[in-house]
């Protein structure tokens, strides 16, 4: 599975921490590397500091959106340590090690660190299915990008491949509380299609007159909170996308007629 892992850092100022965190992934067996308009990149520095990662480097995709580097990804977390006004759900590094082990073998992840001073903005964190932040120390929680690749690859590692130590652990934990067997009978949506249909949501509702676009509150925050938590399959998501069309016909047209 660590072959469906990407690491997605968006508009990274320093490119030494994008040479950093080239060498955290490949110590973890991470190859994917993705950068959203870095600010500096190709880099002497990025390259230095890469250390013997410079495959990771010379592989690395070159983004200009945040949807080009999510494209194909089912399952979106993103990184942050900043607390939000409606909450989402949050964990650990290693709380997110214990559930990414139940996913299936397929479940293409993209994992994302924001920027050095600022982190992810609010709209990219809308676009997740999870959030993951490191418990830092309270009285200073800065922590390196480069740092934190470092400690969510070791955590996605020891998640998706363990040791005979941690595989045992493991067995026993899931004997102790077996969870039920399930096959599912669909894949998972991408996150661009599910970012697809919750902008095409946004228009429905605002078209009915349910939304107003001048007082828009948190609607469409806790909408995309609720289907980034569901995680639809493809099928799911295509007859959601079907009753919007279906409402739109049903609509009156604002073009005159």
């Amino acid at each position: 599975m660590l072959e469906n892992v990407r690491i997605v850092m968006v508009e990274t100022s320093h490119p030494g921490n994008i040479g950093a965190a080239a060498r955290a992934m490949k110590t973890m067996g991470l190859a994917d590397l993705r950068l959203v308009q870095p600010r500096d990149f190709p880099s002497v520095e990025a390259t230095t500091r890469a250390s013997g990662a410079g495959d990771v480097l010379e592989a690395a995709q070159v983004c200009e959106t945040l949807d080009e580097a999510l494209e194909g990804a089912t399952l979106v977390i993103g990184t942050s340590a900043r607390q939000r006004r409606i909450p989402w759900p949050c964990l650990t590094p290693r709380q997110l090690a214990a559930q990414l082990s139940h996913e299936p073998d397929d479940t293409r992840i993209a994992v994302l660190f924001g920027r050095e001073d600022r982190g992810l903005t609010n709209d990219e964190l809308r676009r997740c299915n999870l959030h993951v932040s490191v418990p830092t120390n309270p009285e200073y929680g800065v922590l390196n990008v480069a740092s934190a690749v470092q400690l969510i690859s070791y955590e996605l590692r020891m998640a998706l491949l363990g040791d005979d130590f941690d595989l045992k652990e493991a067995r026993s934990r899931r004997e102790a509380m077996p969870l039920p067997e399930m096959f599912w009978d669909e894949p998972l949506a991408s996150n661009e299609a599910v970012a697809g249909f919750l902008d095409h949501l946004e228009n429905v509702m605002t078209q009915s007159g349910f939304l107003n676009p001048q007082q828009p509150g948190q609607v469409m925050t806790r909408m995309r909170r609720l289907f980034m938590r569901a995680r639809p399959d493809k099928m799911e998501m295509s007859i959601l996308r079907g009753v919007l069309v279906a409402l739109e016909r049903k609509m009156p047209r604002n073009d005159g007629e």
